[in-house]
């Protein structure tokens, strides 16, 4: 469900700078929010920095140009500080409950009457959690998930005393900086996720405390199988259909039993020196040296291009990367002219986007091929505008290109905004003479060029016919409005080696 509200949002106080506390900042700050953060750690500031810059480019590669200007982020001297002009804080300080209560009672004295709390807690009850504060109301669970600035889950839970208007504002919030929410209706340790991330950690554990397997082996065994379904099926879902054509009762049915054999054991082992000596041991040989900015590097950028896959299928993860990426174009652009309209001197504005991932090259910029697709596509939008949209072409005529020449002057990365201009140079019975500048931006750098000669055809016969008469009247009037525009530049170029 997304959230109808839009609450005020100018200033984020972070209280906890760890790995989580410094995600959040990451994650706020990227979307143009700014922050003020708390943390004793004399390092925080360089722990800080690094973190966001590690984010700073994982997200440009997922949302490129849309991305707002980033916020500031200030490095407060105590809790007071970092809270005082907050309109929303998140702490992320160490999981002890009793540390929690009275560093949240704190937060809470200190905080504007209208902010709200949001706890990182990973398994702590926020009812507990609220017990010391005056306005207890104000405090939710919001629960991430490493790399809080690249995975978009957020658990949102409330206490006894959270009030509905706490849980709507949290998560309006999150939502507001792209990530998928998920109300737990009812308070249980560990919330949602971290209990079905347990069951598994405890059977791992076992699986090594009993010399089955490696760590190295272990998660070999999840991201080679069960893994890579886990991040757009879940569990569920892919369950289902093992059950075929008749779903999950059939797989219930079918497997069923097994859940009754003595497989897994749910209480996890002792960690004793010997077995917290073997894992930490295997860990070290699975990394391979490689220290812990490169392998964040290396999961970001995972992370990231499977994201841009399940973009391309708009669905689970890249569906929430989707919408975020449009409602962060659409604040930074408004509502522009429509596609099809005339603009001033008379051109036609055939395609206005942003350069979608999926027509992005190994050297992330825009990939050869959809400078075609996208002048085709301004193509197919005069077309319609002069009578031969989608219902002429079922009807059996068309307007086929003959001949193209695209001029290639300037890059657009993910996330860049496109337009198509378009002029009609000249028309007759049976031809169209098309000219299409592509710009980036709103400084509208001309980074391509296309020109098109195309025949009207009857396309079953599959040879030239004349264009109805309305149809040649509406070209030439597009004609006709745009003839004072001076010849293009690279119209009627060839190629060709210098002589």
């Amino acid at each position: 469900m997304t959230s109808e509200i839009r609450p005020e949002l100018n200033r984020v106080g972070i209280v906890g700078g760890g790995v989580i506390g410094a995600g959040w900042a990451a994650r706020f700050v990227l979307n143009g929010i700014d922050v003020s953060i708390y943390d004793p750690d004399p390092e925080i500031e360089r722990k800080t920095t690094a973190v966001i810059a590690n984010a700073r480019r994982a997200l440009a590669r997922l949302f490129g140009n849309a991305l707002p200007g980033e916020g500031t982020v200030t490095f407060a001297k105590s809790i007071a500080d970092a809270v005082r002009e907050a309109d929303f804080i998140q702490e992320s300080l160490p999981e002890r409950e009793d540390l929690k209560i009275r560093l949240l009672a704190e937060v809470d004295a200190a905080m504007p009457a209208h902010a709200v709390i949001g706890s990182s807690t990973s398994g702590l009850l926020p009812t507990k959690l609220q017990s010391g504060m005056a306005r207890p109301d104000r405090l939710v669970v919001g629960h991430p998930f490493n790399p809080v600035y690249l995975l978009p889950l957020v658990e949102v839970c409330g206490g006894d005393q959270t009030s509905q208007e706490t849980k709507d504002i949290a998560a309006a919030v999150y939502e507001r900086i792209g990530m998928k929410v998920l109300r737990v209706q009812k308070e249980i340790d560990g919330f949602i996720a971290d209990r079905l991330l347990e069951a598994v950690w405890r059977e791992a554990l076992w699986l090594i405390n009993d010399g089955i397997a490696t760590a190295s082996e272990i998660d070999d065994a999840i991201r080679f199988g069960a893994g890579m379904r886990w991040s757009f099926m879940g569990t569920f879902l892919v369950y289902r259909l093992a059950g075929g054509e008749d779903g999950m009762r059939h797989f219930l049915h079918q497997f069923g039993p097994s859940m009754e054999w003595p497989w897994t054991k749910l209480i996890g082992p002792k960690l004793t020196d010997e077995l917290i000596d073997t894992i930490s041991r295997q860990s070290d040989e699975q990394a391979g040296g490689i220290d812990l900015r490169t392998y964040e590097k290396l999961r970001d950028d995972c992370l990231v291009d499977l994201t841009h896959a399940l973009e391309r299928n708009d669905f689970a993860s890249g569906q929430i990367a989707r919408a975020h990426r449009s409602r962060l174009l659409a604040e930074r652009t408004g509502a522009g002219p429509a596609i099809g309209s005339l603009m001033g001197d008379g051109r036609m504005l055939t395609i206005n986007t942003p350069v979608q991932p999926e027509w992005i090259d190994y050297n992330e910029h825009l990939t050869e091929y959809c400078y075609l697709k996208l002048f085709g596509d301004a193509t197919d939008v005069v077309l319609a505008a002069i009578g031969a949209g989608p219902a002429y072409v079922e009807a059996g005529h068309s307007w086929y290109t003959v001949e193209t020449h695209i001029r290639h002057l300037g890059q657009a990365r993910l996330g860049d905004g496109v337009e198509v201009r378009t002029r009609v140079l000249g028309c007759d019975g049976k031809r169209l003479h098309l000219f299409h500048e592509m710009v980036r931006g709103s400084e509208a750098v001309v980074i391509a060029t296309a020109e098109h000669m195309l025949v009207h055809v009857n396309a079953a016969a599959e040879k030239s016919v004349l264009a109805p008469e309305a149809m040649q009247q509406a070209a030439s009037a597009l004609v006709e409005g745009q003839a004072q525009l001076p010849a293009p530049d690279g119209m009627g170029r060839q190629i060709r080696m210098p002589g």
